[in-house]
């Protein structure tokens, strides 16, 4: 009987011990998440001000006081606009339609074998 008892004895020291342990790591990873949510809201906290101080240095008011400040720039004005009938005429174009690539020609004439590493056979369609 004796035997017993110091088996129960020894089975609830174990339960006990492994009840502890999950007891301690459980507040172990509670600390853990509290410490990742605080360490998120302080990222968050750094992300707004970031996007604060962009929409800042992205105002339109302060980017054109900057232009004024820096830049010879001027304002466009209504004159300064024109008809696209009085643009210049289009330059002749020298090559005909059907005529063959004048530069692709020059290069081949040079050295065909410098151009084309694949024979015409091997060529993709």
């Amino acid at each position: 009987m004796r035997i017993i008892h110091l088996f129960v004895i020894c089975a609830l020291v174990f339960a006990a011990a492994y009840v502890y342990r999950i007891k301690m790591e459980s507040t172990v990873r509670t600390e853990r998440v509290i410490k990742l949510r605080a360490d998120i809201r302080t990222e968050r906290d750094v992300i707004a001000r970031l996007h604060a101080d962009w929409a800042k240095l992205e105002s339109p008011g302060r980017l054109q006081g900057l232009a004024e400040r820096h830049t010879k720039l001027r304002f466009i004005e209504a004159t300064q606009y024109d008809n696209l009938k009085n643009l210049p005429e289009r330059p002749p174009s020298f090559i005909k339609p059907n005529d063959p690539d004048p530069i692709g020609t020059m290069i081949e004439a040079a050295d065909p074998d410098l151009t084309s590493s694949i024979t015409q056979s091997e060529a993709p369609r």
